[in-house]
């Protein structure tokens, strides 16, 4: 089976594809400026970019993983994820707080998805 890096750098790559699983590399906002909500908006729509280009789309994500740096932020970006979610297509999903990479990076989001 072959396996399809898209976005390959050194260290990691923002997706792969092995078969008819695409995984996505933890993906955070490019502005840490924005509030959580900003910063989901540009995480999602990195998201959907990612999956195009891999040959699916947000109704086929199986799973997602969520890091917030402040849990009691976790209603403002689940509006924002509700808001985008595919209806009747909800992944299995887990939220948690930990420190991030950056100073200012409030989400973190990585998704598998089917193709």
């Amino acid at each position: 089976m072959s396996v399809k890096r898209i976005n390959a750098g050194p260290r990691m790559s923002s997706a792969v594809v092995h078969g008819d699983t695409v995984y996505l590399a933890g993906l955070t906002a490019d502005d840490s400026k924005l509030d959580v909500k900003g910063q989901t908006r540009q995480i999602l729509d990195k998201i959907d970019k990612f999956l195009a280009e891999a040959g699916t789309d947000k109704s086929k994500i199986l799973s997602a993983n969520i890091w917030l740096t402040d849990i009691s932020t976790w209603s403002q970006m689940n509006e924002v994820w509700d808001a985008w979610v595919a209806p009747g297509n909800t992944p299995a999903r887990a939220t948690v707080e930990a420190k991030l990479a950056a100073p200012g990076l409030r989400v973190e989001i990585m998704v598998q998805a089917a193709r």
